[in-house]
C-alpha cells in the first residue's frame, strides 16, 4: 500500500461524488484498485474519510487533498491537449495520472496561470480552483484567455466556453462559435464585431468575456 494508491481511490471517491454517488460498493465495483478495501480502512484510520454503512464521505482533510489531485490531473490534462497538441483519449488519462503525483502547487500554480486559469478539463468536468485563480495574477502571458482581451485584426481558436446558461451556449453553438473555430475580433467599441469563416456576428461584451480561446 502506498500514497498513490490512496490518491487515486480519493481521486475516484471525487469523481463518483460528482456524479451524486457516495455508495461504498459502486466504488469497489469500478476501481481498478485489487487491495481497494484494505486501502480505504487505511483511509479511514488516517482521518482522509468516513465509512458508514455503505455511505462513503470525505473528511475535511481527505476533500482537500481529493481536491488539489483533481486539480492537478485536470490542469495535466489540459496542458497535454493545449499545449502539447495530443488527442483527448487514454493516453491521455494515463499521462494524467503520473503528472499529478510530480507536480509541486509552485509548478500547478504556473501550470494553471499559462494556461489562463481554464474552468473545465477537456472532458468538460471542473477544475477546482487555486490561489492563483482567485487573484488571477499574470506574471506571464497565458496561453488562454477571454476572447475580450485579444486586439482587433487577432485571430483565436475557441478552447472553452464558460457560459452562465445552457441557453446561451445553445446559441452560440446555431452561430458557430464552439470549441475549434477560429474567430478574428473584428472590432471592440460599440460592440464586440467577430468573424467566424464568412460570418461576420456583433455580440455583447459580457458574452465575450465567456469565450475563451488560444491566440493563432
Amino acid at each position: 500500500m502506498s500514497e498513490h494508491n490512496i490518491d487515486e481511490l480519493l481521486e475516484l471517491i471525487w469523481t463518483q461524488q460528482e456524479d451524486g454517488k457516495d455508495s461504498l460498493n459502486e466504488l469497489l465495483r469500478v476501481t481498478d484498485e485489487e487491495n481497494a478495501e484494505d486501502v480505504l480502512k487505511r483511509m479511514a484510520q488516517d482521518g482522509f474519510v468516513v465509512i458508514s454503512g455503505d455511505k462513503l464521505t470525505f473528511t475535511p482533510t481527505g476533500e482537500a487533498r481529493a481536491k488539489e489531485i483533481i486539480r492537478r490531473h485536470r490542469l495535466a490534462e489540459r496542458l497535454f491537449t493545449e499545449a502539447f497538441k495530443m488527442e483527448v483519449d487514454e493516453k491521455i488519462e494515463y499521462n494524467a495520472c503520473e503528472f499529478e503525483h510530480i507536480l509541486s502547487p509552485e509548478v500547478t500554480e504556473s501550470v494553471c496561470t499559462f494556461l489562463g486559469h481554464p474552468p473545465t478539463c477537456p472532458h468538460g468536468r471542473p477544475i477546482p480552483r487555486g490561489k492563483c485563480c482567485e487573484k488571477f495574477h499574470k506574471e506571464m502571458k497565458p496561453l488562454v484567455t477571454p476572447l475580450n482581451e485579444l486586439q482587433p485584426g487577432e485571430e483565436g481558436r475557441i478552447v472553452f466556453i464558460a457560459p452562465k446558461n445552457h441557453t446561451r451556449l445553445d446559441r452560440l453553438s446555431t452561430m458557430g462559435i464552439i470549441p475549434g473555430s477560429i474567430v478574428r475580433l473584428h472590432q471592440k467599441r460599440p460592440s464586440f464585431v467577430l468573424e467566424v469563416g464568412e460570418t461576420t456576428l456583433a455580440l455583447d461584451g459580457e458574452i465575450v468575456k465567456e469565450i475563451y480561446v488560444k491566440r493563432v
